[in-house]
This record gives C-alpha cells, structure tokens and sequence, in this order.
C-alpha cells in the first residue's frame, strides 16, 4: 500500500494544530463578555413561547446546528435540525408561531439564511440567531443576537469553519445547559430520554423487567428429594431454586453452590430434603425495585450473591433474578 507523501515537514502540521488550539481557546474566553445580558435575552425570549426550537444552518454551520439541536433535546427543550434549503422547499411547515427560529450565519448575510426571513415573519416565529457581525441583515431581524468573536479560522488558508465552529457550538450548548437548569430538568428526566444508555438502564430498569417468573422461575417443595432439586436445578438454569410451601411462600434458597457444598459434606443423597440444605430466610428482592439497586445489593456482600429469589409483600416468591441477567442487561 502506498504511503501518504506529506508536502512540509510533520513538525510544521504540528505547529499548525497548536495555532488551532490557540485560536479556538482565544474565541471562547471572549464568548462571555461578547454575550453579557445577550444570553439573558435569549433565554428571556424562548421564555415568552411555549413552543420548539427549530434551528438554521448551512454547511458547518448546519452540522454544528444539527449537534445543538441534538443537546437542547436530549436536556428537555424540544428542538430540531432543519437544512435550509429544505425549509425553502416545504420543511418550513415544520415551523409554528409558538416557536424559535434559531439561525447560525457568522456573517449574516448568507443568501439561504436571508431568504427564510421573510417566511419566519409571515409565520410569527422569533428569531434568534448566532452571527460574528451585529450590524448583518440576519441580525437586525433577530428579536435576540448571540454573538461569535470575529477572529480568523484555523489553518494557513483562513477560511474553513473552524473556530467559529466550536465557538458556535459553545454558545449552543450554553444555551441547552442554562435551559435544563430553568427547566428543572433532573438527572431521572434525563435517564427517561436515554433508555439504551448506562444512566437510563439505571434509573428505568426495574427487577421485574429481568426476572424468570411463571414456568421459569424455579421452585421446589421442603420435602423434594435431592434428584429433584438436581432435576431443577438443571431444567430451569438459574443456578438456584426457591423453596416454597403450599401457599407460594418462600422458605428458603438452594444454589448450585450449596447443593455442592451438602454433597462434599457426605449429606445422605437418598434421605435429604431440600429442607436439610436450603439457607433460611435468604436475601430477597422486590419485583418494583430497581435493577441496579439489586445489582448492588448482590455484589457488596462479603460473599457474592448470584441469584436472589423475588417476593411480594407477603412473601410470597414470584421469581428468580440472576446476577448474569444484570450484568448483560448492561447495569
């Protein structure tokens, strides 16, 4: 395979990143006085509507739009991405009276931008928008303006969006940030719109989505034999069983781990009950409790627990929840 041939030497790319380290660190330190009251404003307006915020964006500025739009709505605030050229051929229908219309341009003045202007006003959106020149045409149409510092953009050529972007993606996210805060938006409210996240399984997973239960739940009587508990054992997989009176109320839990145990022991494999090996008033879980809360309690024992049985208020067994359940379900 060919080797990429460089035209300058490494050491000057590196020298070149650094500058872009440089100049990206110098637009956010400005990014606070250049908005004082300004994000207050923002903030004010979305607060006079009660609907989304759609943004505006062209090129980097779109993707970066798409990232902020992504944040305002993973932290509550209601918001969505759409490309302007698609708004100018039917996607403005997106965009209602109660809404935001939130507009990156760094120079005001981009054609696209321009002509939506109009459409918004016919709507009766209001108009935030992100911009380097307060004096543009998109700014002057702006109920509030969110301003970038007019500083060169990263590389020897000047003109790729690159500072601008990550100044523009600061501001957004500043915004998504100080909206959660207003909000009350709280750490359960975020784990309800992250269910495939380690958060979201954390606070939503509950025992009874992961615990046997019916005809997987395993359970014997006091007075089974030992073949019956080994045949139980081994049927149903869990790695214990339950013991249970006539009534469904637990007694007490036999492991693989104990049934070997009574073995090594010299227990009377003929004559034994499950009774004779069982542990007495196990460790129990709620089918209502939260998985992790039970992964928890199972892993900080002195001795690991690998498979609780699961009980109802009144005792009585409803299931059997494993350790590896938990484990794969990604708590």
């Amino acid at each position: 395979m060919a080797k990429r041939r460089y035209q300058q030497p490494v050491a000057d790319g590196v020298q070149e990143a650094r500058r872009a380290f440089q100049l990206a660190n110098d637009a956010l330190s400005k990014l606070d006085a250049l908005n004082a009251g300004r994000i207050a404003d923002a903030l004010n307006c979305i607060a006079e509507t009660d609907g989304k915020i759609v943004v505006f964006g062209l090129g980097k500025s779109g993707l970066v739009g798409a990232k902020i739009a992504a944040t305002l709505a993973s932290l509550g605030t209601p918001a969505i991405n759409v490309h302007p050229t698609d708004a100018l051929h039917g996607d403005i229908g997106l965009l209602a009276s109660a809404d935001i219309a939130l507009i990156i341009s760094r120079s005001g003045e981009t054609d696209e931008m321009l002509a939506l202007l109009p459409i918004i006003r016919g709507v009766g959106a209001r108009i935030i928008c992100i911009t380097a020149k307060p004096e543009s045409t998109l700014a002057k149409a702006s109920a509030v303006c969110l301003l970038l510092p007019d500083v060169s953009e990263a590389g020897h050529l000047d003109m790729a969006p690159t500072t601008s972007a990550v100044a523009t993606l600061a501001i957004g996210d500043a915004l998504a940030v100080a909206l959660c805060r207003l909000n009350g938006f709280t750490q359960a409210d975020y784990a309800k719109l992250h269910p495939a996240g380690a958060l979201g399984k954390r606070m939503t997973l509950l025992v009874s989505d992961l615990m046997a239960t019916g005809d997987a739940n395993p359970t014997v009587r006091p007075s089974d034999g030992l073949p019956e508990v080994i045949k139980t054992l081994t049927d149903k997989a869990l790695g214990g069983v339950s013991v249970i009176d006539e009534n469904k109320w637990l007694l007490g839990i036999i492991t693989d781990g104990d049934l070997r145990r009574a073995i090594s022991r010299g227990v009377d494999f003929v004559r034994a009950q499950a009774s004779d090996i069982m542990t007495k008033n196990p460790i129990t879980v709620r089918a209502s409790m939260a998985a992790y809360d039970a992964l928890t309690l199972m892993e900080n024992r002195p001795s690991q627990i690998s498979v609780l049985s699961v009980v109802d208020d009144d005792r009585h067994c409803v299931g059997m929840l494993r350790l590896h359940d938990l484990v794969r379900a990604g708590l």
